[in-house]
């Protein structure tokens, strides 16, 4: 399987393992993903072969030998094993020409569909997947139609959390607030932030703040110093989020790809849309999930409570 990035997007592909291994058991699944984001396919137990790519990383340094090099290794690596199918679920020219330089036959959306129609040029089959479908159910329908799998399997994102110590916090309830995100354009107001914090906090549970770099842990840490009883994370790595947000009693957080693995775990999730639409790409999920706001409507504090308040004592 050939899906690199975003952090959302690999985690909508991971009810594709859980397809494929239920209808062809004895299949070996490997799967091509960007070096940033590996952690998540080691979520899924049923994932064999992991082949990082850093074409992130290597966009950066394209006239350092060190990059040709390692892009050497990379292909070797990717061309080293003849597969019976090679599965884009991209539908990106990158993401292509990633699935061409593996050897086998390959499959992907039709020019119609996909998000870039060049890329449809590097299969050997292409299929009509519905556009307007969300994009976890786009994937497993393209992976349906390319082999003959029925499509109406119970969703399954099969992730395995590991075990982790997560000693610097030990025992109370307590919720997973994402603050961070992509782009500027998507954060939700930091005043909005604390006052969802602090209701948290009289509900019962302890509000963490999870961060990556150091812009988001300033904002993070400027919201805790206004929520008494609230708390910074440590830095995470993506195992450590996953199993700080298994045990969580509710995930709240804007668009980001944190939000769909709370969702995936079946976590109450509600995820805050400000700049861009949830109806494609929104959490999806078989627990208590919502989504709420549309691009120029933010959502408000008293919608967010009350989508907590049903998340918490409907699942908890």
């Amino acid at each position: 399987m050939v899906k690199t990035s975003s952090l959302g997007d690999v985690i909508h592909n991971l009810p594709v393992v859980s397809d494929l291994r239920r209808c062809l058991p004895e299949a070996q699944i490997d799967w091509c993903v960007e070096e940033a984001f590996a952690e998540i396919p080691r979520l899924h137990p049923e994932v064999g072969e992991i082949i990082p790519v850093a074409l992130r990383r290597w966009r950066k340094s394209l006239i350092q030998w060190s990059t040709w090099s390692d892009f050497g290794e990379f292909k070797k690596e990717l061309s080293g094993t003849y597969y019976d199918a090679i599965l884009d679920t991209q539908g990106l020219v990158k993401s292509a020409l990633l699935a061409r330089l593996a050897r086998g036959r390959r499959y992907g959306y039709a020019a119609e569909v996909a998000r870039e129609p060049l890329a449809a040029r590097f299969y050997d089959e292409t299929f009509v997947i519905p556009p307007n479908a969300h994009a976890v159910e786009r994937n497993r329908w393209l992976a349906a139609a390319a082999f003959n799998l029925p499509v109406d399997l119970p969703l399954n994102y099969g992730i395995d959390v590991p075990k982790v110590n997560l000693s610097w916090f030990i025992g109370q309830r307590y919720a997973v607030l994402l603050t961070a995100t992509s782009r500027d354009d998507k954060l939700w107001n930091e005043p909005d932030w604390v006052l969802v914090a602090r209701n948290l906090f009289k509900r019962g549970l302890i509000p963490i703040f999870p961060s990556g770099n150091a812009l988001e842990r300033e904002r993070a840490l400027r919201i805790v110093a206004a929520v008494p009883g609230a708390l910074v994370a440590p830095p995470l790595s993506l195992g450590e989020l996953a199993c700080l947000i298994s045990k969580a009693t509710l995930v709240i957080g804007v668009d980001t790809g944190l939000v769909h693995l709370a969702t995936a775990l079946k976590i109450p999730t509600i995820a805050l849309y400000i700049a861009s639409d949830p109806a494609l790409t929104g959490v999806y999920g078989t627990g208590f999930f919502r989504n709420l706001g549309t691009p120029g409507r933010a959502p408000r504090v008293n919608e967010v409570l009350s989508a907590a308040d049903q998340g918490i004592h409907g699942f908890h």
